[in-house]
């Protein structure tokens, strides 16, 4: 189920598009900015700036841009798909349910490394050594994606932590070890070539 973050400092315009997506298209799952959840699509309103901040991050998804103001679109706007309100909600949800079907199959949708292919839509990882898919839970897609974002440094526990599940006063660091060590067993099958994630320093770090 694909994730939406929308971004809107109209609240209620936001409420009303959030549920009016909920009810009808069920196969999208809205998400808060502080979700511990990755966005598969992110919906700007209105602002542009917060557009051009969101398309800097290295895992590219597709970036909607909702204005009432297309004359003000600068040449360099990064959405990939603008939408001028007023705006139909069948257009727009048909404008979703396309942009998902072609990015899930481009390049950018995947995490590719060390002869893996995350696939985040589809919660799974290709084995290109044995041509085995393995379903991940959205918890093990999140670090995959937090970790490959952050590819080129170790990434501490403290820190995939607070990422990933956010402020949870209930979890610790001995929950992360429990999650890398479930992952590394589902995809690995102790296969030292196999090797997704290296544990260093404390930290992790993808094997690239």
């Amino acid at each position: 189920m694909p994730n939406i973050l929308l971004l809107s400092e109209d609240d209620v315009f936001a409420a009303d598009l959030s549920d009016q997506i909920s009810h009808y298209a069920k196969d999208y799952n809205i998400i808060e900015k502080n979700s511990s959840c990755l966005p598969d699509i992110i919906v700007v309103d209105e602002k542009e700036e917060l557009l051009k901040n969101c398309s800097e991050h290295d895992l590219k998804v597709p970036l909607f841009f909702l204005t009432s103001h297309a004359e003000e679109i600068e040449a360099d706007c990064p959405a990939t798909h603008i939408i001028i309100k007023p705006f139909s909600l069948s257009a727009f949800l048909d404008e979703l349910h396309s942009c998902i079907n072609i990015f899930e199959n481009s390049e950018n949708g995947y995490v590719v490394f060390n002869r893996y292919i995350v696939r985040p839509i589809k919660k799974d990882i290709f084995n290109q050594r044995n041509g085995e898919v393995v379903k991940l839970t959205e918890k093990e897609v999140a670090i995959l994606k937090y970790l490959y974002k952050n590819r080129n440094r170790i990434v501490s526990k403290n820190e995939l932590l607070q990422e990933v599940w956010g402020y949870a006063p209930d979890v610790t660091t001995h929950t992360i070890e429990t999650h890398i060590y479930r992952l590394r067993q589902k995809v690995e099958h102790d296969n030292a070539e196999a090797q997704l994630i290296t544990t260093v320093e404390g930290g992790y770090q993808l094997k690239i």
